[in-house]
């Protein structure tokens, strides 16, 4: 780390932050040669190392701004953090060609944020990313050291698989208020925190591709229900139930299902590299790190010299949004388009189009007023023979629910059964995982939930939300004198049959039954993100006549 005051004193030429450019060599050493970003009111620059021949990464802003003194501490306390997972502060140079700037080493990767916009992670790499992350920000609270603004700008991920971070300390020295800014440490349960939520929101992003909290980047805002996040396998279907669970044991408050909740990175990248994938056999399209090191974490990247003469000194920029035209508005696009849909043939057509409803109209109108006499008296009739309107139907409680697997093993995923009528839609009962064939891979003819309803009741209809779709399911009702759980279909006889229903279903019977036990009974399931087949049911609603 070097500090220097010499500027003016020995002659050389101050070198104010706007005039930095391709080609220009901060102390004798660091060529310029790519801008990469300008923001926090620092730009980032893409160097050549002209004592090593290698490139390098220089981040700088102007000598006399407030946040200087901040940023040259906070560059060389996080020297303190030797995990190679971060890109290493090589030098830092302190008001010298009127800029004070740090050199990081150089990693050719994608940032996590960009592959979030184009797709979400698989369950496996999620899991592996983050775990990497973790581990990487556990080292760095060992040390003392707090990153406190890490989101998944800060995530770099290598063709390779390697994690690399950058920001530790140093874009809170940025982005936090001169006064406010402490290198203490005595803050540091504070800052441990702030870091610990963010990789649960890193986690979140991962595997919903929405930030949790206010947009980041190109993220969108995580959805919330009831003034709660959302879990994520209530935002994207696929979604292990290992890794939503490691997620809210992060950002709940409190965690649901009473699990304990996770403080720490340490305990974080431990339970990720504990979690199974229950979405396998699942191919995992990046190298997984949980459990092996990857070489590529202690290798050096190679260096690339730019061959021919330096790019422009200033290199172009585009006209300022403020000056562009301004698109056009709704009512101006629809109006174009019913133009031109009223041009040439098109309005012979149209011409014809109005004439034949007009007709319609009238046709209807006249045969109309001929039929109203007899189909007025023919309604009374009906209407005063009908039966009266049952305004009874209403939903029925459910006294005991039970997985039914007759021709498997006899139940099926007992432990999530209450989730199916406990009436909140962001818990459900799912199904066994099954493979090549929507109908349970051919294995058995269905599976389904068996409800109890206490007594004998007046059955209308069963209405039942899925988690995924299409599914097809059957309702099977017992015989009025039946009083005891059937154990085969044998007991049980067809209701209502359904193919391909949606994600909101509701299957009413011809007429209503008297029965103690109902049946969901799944024939055919939904594909899930790993292209196989898995039943989702998150409530189920009997309605009848106490």
């Amino acid at each position: 780390m070097r500090t220097s005051e010499t500027g003016k004193a020995s002659g050389t030429a101050v070198v104010d932050q706007t005039a930095l450019s391709s080609g220009l060599v901060l102390s004798a050493r660091y060529r310029l040669e790519d801008l990469i970003s300008e923001s926090f009111g620092t730009s980032t620059w893409r160097a050549s190392d002209e004592t090593l021949h290698r490139s390098v990464c220089i981040q700088a802003l102007p000598e006399d701004d407030r946040r200087a003194e901040a940023f040259f501490s906070a560059a060389r306390q996080s020297t303190t953090v030797s995990d190679p997972r971060f890109l290493r502060v090589l030098d830092a140079v302190q008001s010298q060609d009127g800029v004070t700037y740090l050199v990081r080493e150089w990693a050719r990767a994608s940032s996590l944020d960009l592959l979030l916009r184009e797709s979400t992670l698989p369950n496996g790499r999620a899991a592996t990313v983050v775990a990497e992350l973790a581990e990487a920000i556990g080292n760095a609270h060992e040390a003392g050291v707090h990153h406190r603004h890490l989101h998944p700008g800060c995530v770099l991920l290598k063709d390779s698989g390697a994690v690399r971070i950058t920001g530790l300390a140093v874009d809170h020295a940025l982005l936090a208020p001169v006064e406010e800014y402490d290198s203490s440490g005595a803050d540091a349960g504070y800052a441990e925190q702030l870091d610990v939520q963010a990789i649960g929101k890193v986690l979140y992003a991962c595997l919903t591709g929405r930030w949790p909290g206010s947009s980041v980047g190109h993220l969108r805002q995580a959805p919330t229900q009831h003034q709660r996040l959302m879990r994520s396998r209530q935002v994207r279907a696929g979604v292990s139930r290992d890794v939503d669970t490691v997620c809210d044991q992060i950002l709940g408050t409190p965690p649901r299902n009473h699990a304990p909740a996770l403080r720490s990175a340490r305990d974080i990248a431990h339970q990720l590299r504990l979690v199974g994938d229950d979405d396998a056999p699942q191919h995992d399209d990046q190298p997984s790190l949980v459990g092996v090191c990857s070489p590529d974490l202690f290798r050096n990247d190679p260096v690339v010299l730019p061959l021919g003469p330096p790019p422009a000194v200033n290199p172009p920029r585009r006209k300022p949004a403020a000056l562009a035209p301004a698109p056009p508005s709704a009512f101006e696009v629809n109006k174009a388009r019913a133009r031109r849909a009223t041009q040439g043939d098109r309005a012979l057509i149209w011409t014809g189009i109005i004439v034949g409803v007009a007709l319609a109209v009238s046709l209807a109108f006249i045969i109309g007023r001929t039929t109203t006499g007899a189909g007025t008296s023919e309604a009374a009739s009906n209407t005063a023979g009908a039966p009266p309107r049952d305004v009874s139907v209403r939903p029925l409680a459910v006294k005991e629910i039970a997985s039914f697997d007759p021709k498997g093993d006899g139940e099926e995923s007992p432990a999530e059964v209450a989730n199916a009528v406990d009436g909140d839609r962001g818990t459900s009962w799912s199904t066994l995982e099954y493979y090549n064939r929507p109908d349970l891979g051919g294995l058995k003819p269905g599976v389904g939930l068996l409800l109890d309803l206490g007594r004998v009741r007046l059955v209308s209809s069963v209405a039942v939300a899925f988690g995924a779709s299409p599914t097809s399911f059957e309702i099977l009702i017992s015989e009025p004198g039946v009083t005891s759980a059937p154990t085969s279909l044998s007991g049980l006889r067809d209701a209502v049959s359904i193919d391909e229903a949606p994600a909101q279903a509701s299957a009413r019977l011809q007429q209503p039954a008297r029965t103690r036990f109902v049946l969901l009974w799944v024939t055919e399931l939904p594909p899930n993100a790993a292209a196989n087949y898995e039943g989702i049911i998150e409530e189920i609603v009997v309605r009848g006549t106490p």
